[in-house]
């Protein structure tokens, strides 16, 4: 499952949740801690969207005894979990999802 973590968007959505604390006064470690939890979740995330996205919900694989079988990625239920437990930390500091814009080309002023 090889998948490249859009560094500069993961250092944007962090800076925003670390803003957002500020703004609510929530400042210190703990804090910062889950924010890093965050993250990691997100980085999984991204990490399982790319398997499904390579490998589809279900793939063809051979079973011991050699036998082709179709089996259900596992993928998709554990990025419903990653999703749940994403929310769940953002619900205990008390933030909001982060919405993070895409910068603005130059050129054109499009996206």
């Amino acid at each position: 499952m090889a998948s490249k973590i859009n560094q500069a968007l993961k250092k944007r959505i962090k800076e925003s949740l670390i803003n957002q604390l500020k703004e609510n006064n929530k400042i210190g470690e703990h804090f910062e801690n889950l924010v890093d939890d965050y993250i990691y979740y997100w980085e999984l995330k991204e990490k399982l969207q790319a398997d499904i996205k390579e490998y589809g919900i279900r793939f063809d694989t051979f079973n011991g005894n050699g036998i082709k079988v179709t089996k259900a990625n596992e993928s998709v239920q554990n990025l419903g979990k990653v999703t749940v437990s994403m929310l769940k930390i953002l619900a205990d500091l008390g933030l909001q999802e982060v919405v993070v814009k895409k910068p603005v080309k130059e050129s054109n002023g499009y996206y």
